[in-house]
């Protein structure tokens, strides 16, 4: 060290703490680059980034390696600093104690604070160009680094934690996607967005949440009188009809209207044609998810299914409709004040069916009611009450009060919701 110039040795100490900075800038940009958007690059073709993810995938190797490099680099500018010290000042203990200090500070500073701050700010461009340098020193550490990282496995196996050393690749959960979609609004039009978050959610739904429930199917009997039926078809404002024998238990098919007019023009319908004009009837389990659904549906190139439970019984049907109305919105213009279901009031509440879907309801009308087990209003209004209440009671769900106006056969016929109170409110 004597015959080392002093110039020589502060110019290797400044080449020691830039190093420094670079393993420490590296290690963060590592784990901090977006692992899916390093994946879309690798796809890409991207030859930094087949790299990068090539060293992401055996983390522990390159975690190693960049703090045993670290590390040495430190080190070796702790004992540069020493002998400068003693060049200038000597070997007094207080100065050697100072100069430990300084060192420590500027390395802080300089080769891990900067660095890191530069690389979480940057860090595709850094771990990107990075990668280069990194993978013949991993290489070159290989046997140190080996044997530190084989100790380290053998304790955290002792201790019965694991530890995952591939990080190329991340699975996301819907949470995050749904965050995603969220962060992403200055990118995406609302609408947009909204759809893009109906669609995360389809695996959510099943068919049962959306069916129109069986007490409100249009269908014909196929024993009622050929008058009847003439009018039935002629004024039914659906293209597909589920014609049933006598009870709604026993759909025997499907009627398509296209084939209505054929079977018109006949004076007396027949009923053997009307027969032999039928689909056959799809029948769906209730617990079928909407996207696997929407799935069959176009596999099947179907646009209707009936919706079954466990023991073969008629719960409700399911069109395509349906489903597409989960993800893109109503289809029709018809504003939901003006519908049949909902009769909005000057106050701002709302008068409307037991019978409606809670889902609906929130879709239409921008309420937060619950969704659990009750799908329609009257359920969830009995599942609070836990009783079959009488006209004129008043409940609260979910911060919205709610007037029972009308009860029949057990059944909340009509409710009237008010718009929800502040949480300060009584």
């Amino acid at each position: 060290m004597d015959d080392i110039s002093l110039g020589t040795l502060l110019g290797v100490l400044l080449l020691l703490i830039i190093f420094g900075a670079w393993f420490s800038a590296a290690e963060t940009s590592m784990m901090a680059i977006n692992r899916y958007r390093l994946n879309n690059l690798v796809r890409k073709g991207n030859k930094s980034a087949k790299l990068t993810s090539r060293l992401l995938a055996k983390v522990d190797k390159l975690l190693g390696s960049i703090l045993f490099g670290n590390t040495l680099l430190n080190v070796a500018a702790a004992a540069v600093t020493n002998v400068v010290i003693m060049r200038l000042f000597g070997a007094g203990e207080l100065t050697l104690l100072l100069g430990t200090l300084g060192i420590t500070f500027v390395l802080l500073v300089f080769s891990e604070i900067m660095p890191k701050i530069l690389a979480a700010s940057h860090p595709e461009r850094i771990a990107l160009s990075s990668s280069y340098l990194l993978a013949p020193l991993i290489t070159l550490f290989h046997p140190v680094v080996s044997v530190a990282t084989a100790i380290v496995k053998g304790l955290l196996g002792i201790l019965g934690i694991k530890v995952q050393t591939d990080q190329s690749k991340q699975k996301m959960t819907i949470e995050e996607l749904r965050g995603l979609v969220l962060d992403a609004e200055h990118f995406l039009p609302r609408k947009h967005q909204k759809m893009l978050l109906n669609l995360v959610d389809l695996e959510r739904i099943t068919v049962n949440d959306v069916m129109v429930p069986r007490n409100q199917i249009e269908a014909l009997d196929i024993n009622a009188g050929t008058d009847e039926l003439r009018q039935q078809i002629i004024t039914c404002h659906h293209t597909l009809l589920p014609v049933y024998a006598d009870t709604q238990s026993n759909i025997i098919g499907i009627l398509h209207l296209k084939r209505a007019p054929a079977l018109l023009q006949e004076t007396a319908l027949d009923l053997a044609q009307l027969r032999d004009a039928l689909n056959e009837p799809y029948f769906i389990p209730s617990d079928t998810p909407l996207l696997k659904q929407l799935q069959q549906f176009q596999e099947r190139h179907a646009r209707l299914g009936l919706v079954v439970d466990e023991y073969g019984e008629l719960l409700g049907l399911v069109t395509l409709e349906n489903i597409l109305e989960e993800i893109v919105g109503e289809f029709t213009t018809q504003s939901p004040s003006q519908s049949g279901k909902f009769l909005r009031h000057e106050d701002g509440s709302f008068l409307m069916e037991g019978s409606s879907s809670l889902r609906e309801l929130n879709r239409k009308l921008g309420l937060n009611l619950p969704l659990g087990s009750a799908k329609t209003l009257n359920g969830l209004i009995l599942e609070h009450l836990e009783d079959i209440p009488e006209a004129g009671t008043s409940l609260k769900i979910a911060g919205y009060p709610i007037e029972i106006i009308q009860v029949q056969d057990r059944i909340v016929k009509v409710a009237r919701i008010f718009p929800a109170q502040p949480k300060n409110q009584p």
